[in-house]
């Protein structure tokens, strides 16, 4: 089978909103997730159940409230973040394709929250003062479909002074922020109710030349057994790479439910029998149907977060992604 089941606990394990990167001949994965809690002992996590194709994310989520009376919570969906500025190289911004939102079968009224973080210092209220819409902090040209009004002269010699832009030859009054923006709503859940979320989104994937090969890593990142291999040179047919997309999905915040994810169900859906999958994880898969192979857990506490690769795939290297929705 090309999916091996070993499973690996990565040394350091990635942030909650890996920083993009890219390469002169390819891009970066970038993970996204799940909705977000804060640590609760109120709400349990019934089920979920993740799908996960190489250019679809579905989830579907089961919520009870066990402690006895109404809660409300705040409930977020983190978009990865992304650089303020254009990027000479491919890259991903702003909100990933075909996304969508519902509680039970109904679309989601959210508000955004914009923030502006050199490093780790938030410099949202720092780039206002100077005067900046959120349209001039969290889009580029490209996100907005047009030229953005340029800085002015105040605003050039204060961002600079700051480190907020770029003030040399190669990158005159480039941004220097990036952009993290949240979808953010109020959820109520009843007492001793099933609340049920779903959300979707088209994975922002690594892909291009430097995706298609197998590099020294690979082993280690996607537990790649002989099997794979051997199915992989088949397909490749003698070349030294073949098609690829990479998918991250950020796991870890499963760990702030009162007992972890008490029914958890992975499928890793083929969108073609051909195509090849490898990826570490817990527990032994079974094969469902010719696409699709399932992994199911009780009380499941992730450790790591998940990658997949796909292999033989069609297509091109993913969607860039859309203009994010800004606060009002």
């Amino acid at each position: 089978m090309n999916i091996p089941v070993h499973l690996r606990v990565a040394a350091g394990a990635a942030a909650l909103l890996p920083a993009l990167a890219c390469a002169n001949d390819g891009i970066a994965a970038v993970g996204a997730g799940g909705i977000v809690f804060g640590k609760t002992d109120a709400i349990a996590m019934k089920k979920e159940v993740l799908n996960v194709s190489h250019d679809l994310i579905s989830v579907d989520y089961e919520f009870v409230n066990e402690s006895g009376a109404d809660v409300e919570e705040t409930i977020a969906f983190p978009l990865p973040a992304y650089g303020a500025a254009e990027s000479p190289y491919p890259d991903y911004y702003g909100q990933p394709a075909n996304f969508s939102v519902t509680v039970n079968g109904k679309p989601v009224s959210f508000t955004s929250v914009l923030r502006a973080l050199l490093g780790n210092k938030d410099v949202t209220a720092e780039l206002r003062a100077a005067g900046l819409s959120n349209q001039r902090i969290g889009l580029n040209d490209t996100l907005a479909g047009r030229p953005l009004p340029a800085f002015t002269a105040a605003q050039k010699r204060v961002l600079r002074e700051r480190g907020l832009l770029a003030d040399g030859m190669d990158e005159p009054d480039e941004p220097q922020w990036k952009v993290q923006i949240s979808y953010v709503w109020r959820q109520r859940f009843p007492a001793g109710q099933v609340v049920r979320v779903h959300h979707q989104y088209r994975p922002f994937v690594a892909g291009g030349p430097a995706a298609w090969v197998l590099d020294r890593d690979f082993h280690q990142r996607y537990c790649a057994d002989a099997a794979f291999l051997k199915g992989w040179r088949r397909a490749a047919n003698g070349a030294d790479h073949l098609a690829a997309e990479h998918v991250e999905y950020i796991l870890k915040t499963g760990n702030t439910w009162k007992s972890g994810i008490e029914d958890f169900t992975l499928n890793i859906v083929k969108r073609k029998p051909e195509e090849l999958v490898s990826l570490c994880f817990p527990g032994t898969f079974r094969k469902v149907d010719h696409l699709t192979y399932q992994v199911r857990l009780r009380n499941f506490r992730p450790v790591d977060d998940l990658r997949v690769y796909f292999g033989n795939v069609d297509g091109g290297n993913g969607d860039p992604g859309v203009a994010p929705q800004l606060p009002r």
